[in-house]
């Protein structure tokens, strides 16, 4: 298996999707990548030569990806934080950040349901209060 970026790319898969196993590299980038290095997309990684290989790392290094691309996207995030932007208020909620509903749904970001105000039916039916009692009868009677 080649390493690539720090990461072990499967042998039997075509270059272009093991490209794919890198954070930060989709499929359009696996084929630019492949495109700058002047390497044939469909064939296999262990079929790679070792220029190939040197070329598409080459190739790699001036994009950010793994671990780079992780602290540059979480700077950005805490950037938002700190200047109070509302995505920043969103982030730090844990609610959905670009304009998706909350009444309903978001239970991704959300979490768990918290239960408020359960209260059992027992509870519920005011037991503490007597009912209302018989009318009292008229002691004063006439004879």
């Amino acid at each position: 298996m080649p390493r690539l970026s720090g990461i072990d790319i499967p042998n039997e898969k075509r270059i272009d999707i093991s490209l794919t196993y890198i954070y930060g590299i989709g499929e359009k980038v696996a084929h630019d990548i492949l495109k700058i290095a002047k390497v044939d997309p469909s064939i296999r990684t262990k079929n790679l030569t070792g220029e190939e290989l040197k070329n598409i790392q080459a190739a790699i290094e001036t994009m950010p990806t793994e671990g780079e691309l992780r602290k540059v996207i979480r700077d950005n995030i805490e950037t938002l934080k700190r200047i109070q932007a509302y995505r920043g208020v969103r982030h730090s909620m844990g609610l959905p950040v670009r304009g998706q509903r909350t009444r309903t749904n978001a239970r991704t970001r959300k979490g768990k349901r918290k239960t408020i105000g359960a209260i059992s039916k027992e509870a519920a039916t005011p037991a503490a209060t007597p009912s209302k009692a018989a009318p009292a009868k008229a002691t004063t009677a006439k004879k």
